[in-house]
């Protein structure tokens, strides 16, 4: 359950990206669709940052299609398992804290073996990139990280807060539906507490930037592979001691805010999880693993 805490997924982020729009969209024929086409998401997201040769679009558009062939076999069984699990856990009263937690736990769970079946997919596509396509990627990179401070730091630290606050009850609302006085109360003292997380997290996100920039100088080495699943798989390590801590940090918070907003609800709050979770269960239970 998304509770507005900045994405841990820099360059990555597209090929989390089937595992994003499952449980990011409201609608369940909007998910099964985005599920069915995220390939083609990725590709445009991709392009947003360097321009394809007709060869690599194809090598990304078949890598990716494995990929979710495999994400559809393998993995939406355990996401329909555990959405089995907040059901039942739901359905009759509010969880305790340490449910709230454990089931944040299992939603993290899902992520790891994504980012390493998607690592090929990475190194495939980064290895193949020109001299002009990696500077086209480090200028775009580098524009999207001034436009993101632009738009988050250009604010006081209250308004940023305050901005916050609306993403975060946002992506709640996705979960637990409208939220009551009390619960967007609890939402902004939450964002307050958070303090320079956003400052630390674009921070982070430029370290991240750097050092991909830096292992693709020697993309035609043999330890290239290596170097990016590493960056892939060990994120935090490589965005910096600061976002490390913010992140674990994050992590408790985020369980303890569902669970405040869970207290601080009606039996309607605990009807909209479930039928969350129904709803989603239902999608992934009409998804076939055919090839789209």
């Amino acid at each position: 359950m998304d509770t507005g805490h900045e994405s841990e997924i820099s360059f990555a982020k597209p090929f989390v990206l089937i595992l994003v729009l499952a449980f990011g969209l409201a609608g369940c024929s909007s998910t099964k669709l985005a599920y069915r086409y995220a390939d083609w998401g990725i590709v445009w997201w991709v392009e947003d940052y360097v321009s394809l040769t007709a060869d690599q679009k194809q090598q990304l558009n078949s890598d990716i299609e494995q990929l979710r062939q495999w994400h559809c076999s393998a993995e939406l069984p355990r996401y329909q398992a555990w959405l089995d699990e907040l059901e039942s856990d739901v359905s009759n009263n509010p969880p305790d804290q340490a449910t709230v937690e454990y089931h944040k736990q299992q939603l993290f769970s899902f992520f790891p073996s994504l980012l390493e079946r998607a690592t090929p997919v990475a190194t495939n596509l980064l290895s193949n990139l020109s001299d002009e396509q990696v500077q086209e990627l480090a200028d775009n990179m580098a524009q999207s990280q001034r436009e993101m401070e632009e738009e988050f730091l250009a604010d006081s630290p209250e308004a940023t807060a305050e901005a916050r606050a609306e993403r975060t009850a946002e992506r709640v609302e996705r979960w637990l539906g409208e939220l009551n006085s009390k619960q967007r109360d609890i939402v902004r003292q939450w964002s307050a507490n958070r303090g320079a997380q956003t400052e630390i997290w674009l921070q982070g996100r430029k370290n991240w930037q750097l050092a991909l920039l830096e292992i693709l100088e020697g993309r035609d080495e043999p330890t290239f592979e290596a170097e990016l699943e590493y960056l892939i798989l060990n994120s935090e390590e490589v965005r910096g001691e600061a976002y490390k801590a913010m992140m674990a940090e994050s992590r408790a918070a985020m369980a303890s805010l569902m669970h405040d907003l869970i207290l601080a609800g009606d039996n309607t709050t605990l009807a909209n999880l479930q039928n969350r979770a129904v709803e989603l269960n239902n999608d992934f239970g009409a998804l076939t693993c055919s090839p789209a």
